[in-house]
């Protein structure tokens, strides 16, 4: 029930501040005085301010006497139907000597359409919100921009009015874009951004939690720089964006793209270090590379790719110069790599002796284990085998003793 009162009570305080500034603005803050506005495809009736009921008055637009097509005067008052930009201009009426009596200004324009709202957050401090108009109005315009944070039921005895609402702050050098500072990382807020001119207004409601719209800047100050005598590495160094504050507790992640200039599709690594190295490049070729970021622990969504960095990799320093030559016009050879894409594994003759030290273990455990499996395959055989001759054993001794047997004369039988 006090959820429900506070809601109704914040709409009429808002409401309130609404017609307000409906009021002021239609009291001539929305340009100079003397001007009129009016909405495009509606009648719009102009009246004579030093006119006298039933006298005869003369109207002329720009100075002369030449009005809008379908413009009639009633009454001492001018009416334009269906008003057309056409009809924008400087209104005055005379008396029947030709004196003015007075002028207005008209201008015609539409209704505020409901902007388009999205915000941002570029760290975890403070989130900042944009939109677009949807209608050209053709009028002045001016955006009331607030914020509330939302809460669970029950928990409105811990709002804070400074902090729990108020207004977001318009960004004077980016029109149509304001910022929240000191905002509540794992809270929910609701945005409203009113559009209004002389005509009226129009507001869009954008609820989101600040985790959700998380989006770093992307990192600055990427370098590449060759590896000496190692001609197929590079090394990536890069900053966290300046946006970010530097707290241990809110860390990045980042991955890194690169590709040789002359190919189009990009190899990608992914890390939580502010340098990477590249063991797969192209040796003599450059090679372009671009970093994003996003919260380490996945918040939000991937920063925009930085700026891009171009780098090649040294070309060593024990070749000779005639094969200097052919590795910068044939970096790999065709029947060791015969496809140039980026993410081909290295050539024998320029991998690492870490890589090396791997593949001779590989081998070993292998060879280890079909060592164990021959020798136990052989002992279940020789198992098998001395079972089966000591089958044989026996029954070649019982035949001998049957056979025996047989050949011995009846009287020692019994």
């Amino acid at each position: 029930m006090l959820s429900l009162v506070s809601c109704i009570g914040r709409v009429v305080v808002l409401s309130a501040a609404v017609l307000v500034t409906t009021s002021i603005t239609m009291s001539g803050e929305w340009g100079e005085e003397g001007v009129m506005y009016g909405q495009l495809g509606k009648d719009v009736t102009l009246q004579c301010a030093g006119g006298s009921p039933g006298s005869v008055l003369e109207w002329r637009r720009n100075g002369a006497p030449v009005l809008p097509e379908d413009a009639a005067v009633q009454q001492g008052q001018l009416l334009l139907p269906r008003a057309e930009l056409s009809s924008e201009g400087i209104y005055s009426c005379h008396d029947a000597r030709g004196l003015l009596l007075s002028s207005v200004t008209l201008r015609l324009g539409r209704l505020p359409g409901v902007p388009s709202v999205s915000c941002r957050a570029s760290n975890y401090e403070n989130f900042s919100c944009f939109w677009t108009p949807s209608t050209d109005t053709f009028l002045p315009t001016r955006y009331i921009t607030t914020y509330r944070k939302k809460f669970r039921p029950g928990d409105e005895r811990r709002r804070s009015q400074s902090s729990d609402e108020g207004l977001c702050l318009l960004d004077p050098a980016h029109p149509h874009s304001c910022t929240v500072s000191k905002a509540q990382f794992w809270s929910s807020y609701r945005m409203n951004v009113t559009e209004m001119n002389p005509l009226g207004s129009s507001c869009r409601l954008l609820d989101f939690t600040v985790q959700a719209i998380l989006k770093p800047d992307p990192p600055e100050g990427l370098r590449v720089e060759p590896v000496p005598s190692a001609p197929r590495r590079l090394r990536v160094s890069w900053e966290y964006p300046s946006t970010w504050p530097n707290e241990p507790h809110f860390q990045l992640k980042f991955r890194l793209q690169y590709r040789p200039v002359m190919h189009s599709s990009w190899s990608m690594v992914e890390t939580a270090n502010v340098s990477e190295l590249i063991t797969d490049a192209f040796m003599g070729l450059e090679h372009v590379v671009q970093v994003s970021a996003r919260d380490f622990l996945d918040a939000g969504s991937w920063s925009e790719w930085s700026h891009e960095a171009w780098g090649m990799p040294t070309l060593g320093q024990t070749m000779a110069p005639s094969e200097v030559a052919t590795a910068a016009i044939e970096p790999e050879s065709p029947a060791e790599e015969p496809s140039l894409a980026p993410n081909n594994e290295p050539v024998a003759g320029h991998s690492d002796p870490l890589e090396k030290v791997a593949v001779l273990v590989s081998l070993g455990v292998f060879a280890f284990f079909v060592l164990a499996v021959i020798l136990v395959f052989a002992f279940l055989m020789w198992i098998r085998m001395k079972k089966h001759s000591k089958e044989a054993t026996k029954n070649h001794d019982l035949l001998s003793a049957t056979i025996h047997m047989k050949a011995l004369p009846k009287a020692q039988i019994l």
